[in-house]
């Protein structure tokens, strides 16, 4: 038996082999089939069951340890290969503890076994093991199935040349991420800031409406919520399922496919962000795990465990690279709560770890009313944090705790508080130390699941006749704090008016006044607005720095917090349920889209609609706003009026933000969709004619200009 040392020294050798890549340039050749007797491959499946099956299962694609041996992830890693590229990466690597310890011939029974289960049929001749004769058979790039394959010996004509993007992808910088490139897309909001502004121009408001489909690509069903990025004419997308692939963003052809194979009885989860960084690619995985992969070819450079899934952590944020650092933050509800980790960019080794709860005794401790550790949960990280190079900041923020009803009633014991810290705040983190340089608390003691977890826009601004940077950002009560980035310090606050909850909010501090009596827990039922899914929520926002206008997407509905039974399932731990209701006189008109003045903080247009927003917007330099909602469409609005000009219908929901690049000197807009997010979820009793596909069809879809 191999010891789980040695299964995991197999996942190492063998992360090649999830990595799947097509040949370059392949060239007319007279390859043949392999060939192999049903004796040898009958051999080779004693060897695998002795050697292999532990960490690649038994059905040769459902190991815990390993990468699949069988199916369409093997056969696009090793089809219109020589079977002597695979016979020499086993012969090298397996069995672990002894690599080339089998002998040819036990090789060539193995590889027999593998080709006989991807579909190639057997013969009366033995696969053999000389690498000259080898390296004239080629693996078959599809099943075989009846239809046999390509004959053996024939000569195909060589396919068309193209070229590669792949080719001319280059590093990613910290400087390239503060200021990319006009028609590149580096993070989920496309830079540093998180702005999420596109400064392309070829898409105006006078043409969008000749916008046309360029290309579409399915993905694996399932709620996708990851934003794509574009760098050097490819794009990266992740996919439900923990898939990750590379595409050429002018075609959509596929250029190379990543899959995770999770540990048993681990579901996939969403994520949210992706990262690129040098020359690699960060991917979080359901496992929670950090993935780099080499960004040319897929392949694994390190793999690194960040927490613990089975002690109920998860990572469904996505991670901010920057300075060296690859930072994320965990989800979940474990005891103690959760943590923001960097890990270094080149290694995967830890460097700091900073937890999102304020421990006992240290700074904050104090305002959990008193709780041990282990009763302190929540502070979630569902978004990407936001950078300020020059200051060296990452800005995170954590989200509310999942346990309300220990901090609903102050304990009256000295300077103990029930702020629950660093709940509902935005942290400002050194990069270098992970050292917390200042917070800023939105909303102490979140009592309606109402929390402050989303972007943070870096933004150049004056204030008070002085230009500053802030970091501002909005919470699911659709306020929006505005704080300086150096030091915290509050800046103002816009309320854009779908909240009942807070009624006042200091000039000089921001510290909010709340309703008393809409505080959930004395047995009676409150009607609060906005609904726990938010008007805002982590859909992002974009901003205009050329007009100082930010664009946010809403949702107008409120809900009623009604008591359960003692010992009912609530919604929250006060002993409420939340139901879903319209806000009081509602015309029936959910989606809403705001665009606000950060400047004069005044509003500058507000357009409606019945379905609700299920995308972040995406802001142009060519006058134009992008945004997507629960009935498929996705439409193109003027930035300075908020008039529809344009609209598709998309396949599926889009369920999280679009964006714009260049291919070829080409702008194109992009959409990714994929239901079953969260907001796509939460809104559908409220319009009951909208209907979607039940069998859904993930996807990305494409939209240029004709004739460009």
């Amino acid at each position: 038996m191999m010891t789980r040392r040695i299964l995991l020294g197999a996942f190492a050798l063998l992360a090649a082999m999830i990595s799947l890549q097509f040949p370059r340039g392949l060239r007319a050749q007279s390859f043949a089939l392999p060939t192999y007797t049903s004796a040898q491959a009958a051999l080779g499946k004693q060897v695998y069951e002795q050697t292999c099956a532990s960490c690649h299962g038994a059905n040769l694609d459902d190991g815990e340890f390993g990468p699949p041996l069988q199916g369409s992830d093997f056969r696009l890693r090793w089809g219109g290969k020589s079977v002597n590229a695979l016979f020499d990466q086993v012969s090298r690597t397996m069995p672990p503890g002894s690599p080339g310890s089998l002998g040819d011939a036990t090789y060539a029974q193995l590889l027999a076994y593998l080709i006989q289960q991807n579909g190639v049929i057997a013969t009366n001749r033995e696969l053999p093991s000389d690498p000259a004769l080898l390296r004239t058979v080629m693996l078959p790039s599809s099943a075989g199935g009846p239809a046999g394959g390509l004959t053996i010996g024939v000569s195909i004509p060589p396919p068309p040349t193209r070229s590669n993007p792949l080719d001319r992808l280059t590093s990613v910088s910290d400087a390239t991420l503060s200021s990319p490139a006009d028609g590149e897309w580096l993070t989920w909001r496309r830079a540093f800031d998180a702005q999420g502004f596109s400064p392309l121009t070829q898409i105006t408001r006078a043409n969008v409406r000749d916008l046309r489909l360029a290309w579409s690509w399915a993905l694996p069903n399932g709620p996708n919520e990851v934003t794509p990025l574009v760098h050097d004419g490819v794009m990266f997308v992740h996919a439900y399922g923990d898939k990750v692939q590379a595409l050429d963003a002018a075609t959509g052809d596929l250029l190379w496919q990543y899959s995770r194979r999770l540990p048993a009885g681990r579901s996939p989860t969403v994520k949210r962000g992706i990262a690129l960084y040098g020359g690699r690619l960060y991917v979080p995985t359901s496992d929670t795990h950090i993935v780099a992969l080499d960004a040319r070819t897929g392949e694994v450079a390190w793999d690194e465990a960040v927490a613990d899934h089975k002690a109920g952590y998860g990572m469904t944020g996505g991670p901010l690279v920057a300075n060296g650092k690859v930072m994320i933050g965990t989800t979940g509800r474990a005891p103690g709560g959760n943590f923001i980790v960097a890990l270094d960019a080149e290694t995967g080794k830890e460097a700091w770890r900073f937890s999102t709860i304020a421990r006992p005794g240290e700074s904050g401790g104090h305002t959990w009313n008193g709780l041990p550790l282990e009763r302190r949960n929540g502070a979630s990280v569902w978004v990407p944090a936001s950078y300020d190079r020059a200051l060296n900041l990452a800005f995170f923020g954590p989200a509310q705790t999942y346990d309300t009803g220990p901090l609903r009633n102050p304990a009256d014991e000295g300077d103990v508080t029930n702020d629950g810290l660093y709940t509902d705040s935005t942290l400002a983190i050194n990069v270098d130390t992970g050292k917390l340089v200042w917070f800023f608390q939105h909303q102490p003691n979140d009592q309606w699941d109402l929390d402050w977890a989303f972007e943070r826009h870096v933004i150049p601004l004056r204030v008070n006749g002085a230009e500053k940077t802030l970091v501002v950002t909005g919470g699911k009560q659709a306020i929006f704090d505005a704080m300086e980035a150096a030091t915290g310090a509050y800046a103002f606050s816009m309320d854009l008016g779908v909240q009942n909850v807070v009624t006042a909010i200091d000039p000089k501090t921001g510290a909010k006044t709340i309703d008393p009596k809409l505080v959930p827990g004395d047995g009676e039922t409150k009607f609060v607005c906005p609904h726990a899914g938010g008007a805002k929520s982590w859909l992002p926002s974009s901003y205009n720095p050329r007009t100082k206008i930010l664009y946010v997407p809403l949702v107008e509905s409120c809900m009623d917090l009604t008591p359960v039974e003692k010992g009912g399932r609530g919604s929250l731990s006060t002993g409420v349920r939340w139901s879903l209701r319209p806000r009081p006189n509602s015309d029936g008109k959910y989606g809403r889209l705001q665009a606000i003045n950060l400047e004069t903080h005044e509003s500058v247009w507000i357009e409606r609609q019945r379905a609700p927003q299920t995308t972040g917007t995406l802001a142009t330099a060519g006058g134009v706003v992008f945004a997507g909602a629960l009935d498929r469409v996705f439409a193109a609005y003027d930035d300075a009026t908020g008039k529809e000009l344009w609209r598709a219908r998309l396949g599926d929901v889009p369920s999280n933000a679009p964006i714009s690049y260049l291919a070829n000197g080409k702008q194109y807009v992009a959409m990714i969709v994929g239901n079953g997010g969260a907001q796509a979820l939460t809104f559908p009793a409220l319009v009951p004619e909208i209907r979607n596909p039940p069998d859904r069809g993930a996807g990305v879809w494409v939209f240029e200009l004709p004739g460009r």
